[in-house]
């Protein structure tokens, strides 16, 4: 089981009390997501491959490069 310490907000998330987002972190083969607001409800974990497809197309959807 992977454990991650890395964690950081979402660049989206804003500044100040009750703009909380997610958080992700980072290993060499997994990136786990979390409610900053409650970490501790758990973590969506999924392969570095994965989350790469899912920012693509969430990119895609959204006119990005």
């Amino acid at each position: 089981m992977t454990t991650f310490t890395n964690w950081r907000k979402s660049s989206y998330s804003g500044e100040g009390d009750g703009n909380s987002c997610v958080e992700v972190a980072n290993s060499t083969t997994h990136v786990a997501v979390r409610d900053s607001k409650v970490p501790s409800y758990g973590t969506f974990t999924v392969s570095t491959e994965v989350f790469a497809e899912f920012v693509g197309g969430v990119k895609r959807a959204d006119g990005g490069s």
